[in-house]
């Protein structure tokens, strides 16, 4: 798949079942006995981003979660994700950069939807400060393949701040110096699941889940394949594979390349 050639959004149908993401958030406490054995942390510090026109309290479980699992995590304290406007650029790095100082450690960094191409940014101009990136169904490859648009026609949502215009989309998926994973769903309602795919290499891989986009945040399967990168030792990053998510029977997660 060339990053020249556009992707289409996903279906209506797709999006009408982003509904289900409330069900997914309420799966979180069948699932604590899974969650509970997830791998501890070696309590380095970790940067949430949220999605486009979200705020911290919408990462407020996975922060959690990471806190339990022993880790320093942070909240981006931007407030609502408006898209990438200048205000935002320059908040970031220089959030990045407070949370860097402050304890002394590469940063790993989690972005939602666009909170992700935001996270590949940072690790793009500040690879020093970044142990690796995760992102949650993040269309880094073609941000135009999106359901927003149809929304924003329909006066659901108003058009974000900023965008590429198409004219980035190769920088945007261009591979990072760090490890990278992006974790996506082929039911995602909202970003077509093709434009969350990175290209093949040493330091970067696709981890499926079965998802919704508004509900990837909470939902065990992407808690536990997170909880899983993020214990890795520094600078002894590897792929997933099938091994490691077969520990997780419950909340299947595949692995793949493009």
């Amino acid at each position: 798949m060339s990053v020249s050639q556009p992707i289409a959004p996903p279906s209506p149908l797709l999006l009408a079942l982003e509904g289900r993401a409330w069900l997914e958030f309420v799966s979180v406490v069948p699932a604590l006995p899974a969650l509970v054995r997830a791998p501890q942390g070696d309590g380095h510090p970790v940067l949430v981003l949220p999605g486009w026109l979200a705020s911290d309290r919408s990462t407020w479980l996975l922060r959690r979660f990471l806190r339990e699992r022993g880790y320093w995590s942070h909240g981006w304290r931007l407030g609502q994700n408006r898209g990438p406007n200048e205000a935002t650029v320059r908040g970031l790095a220089e959030r990045l950069q407070a949370v860097h100082e402050r304890h002394g450690q590469r940063v790993s960094l989690i972005g939602w939807s666009l909170g992700g191409i935001y996270a590949r940014e940072l690790a793009r101009h500040l690879p020093l400060h970044v142990r690796q990136v995760i992102t949650l169904a993040s269309p880094f490859r073609d941000p135009s393949a999106t359901a927003v648009a149809r929304l924003a026609r329909l006066g659901l949502v108003p058009p974000p701040e900023g965008g590429d215009g198409g004219t980035r989309r190769a920088h945007l998926a261009a591979p990072l110096a760090v490890p990278s994973t992006s974790i996506y769903s082929r039911t995602d309602g909202i970003v077509a699941w093709q434009s969350c795919l990175q290209e093949a290499g040493p330091l970067s891989e696709n981890v499926e889940v079965r998802s919704s986009h508004c509900g990837m945040g909470h939902h065990p399967a992407a808690l536990l394949v997170i909880a899983d990168r993020l214990a890795q030792p520094d600078g002894a990053w590897c792929p997933l594979g099938p091994a490691n998510a077969a520990r997780w029977p419950w909340f299947t997660a595949t692995t793949g390349r493009l």
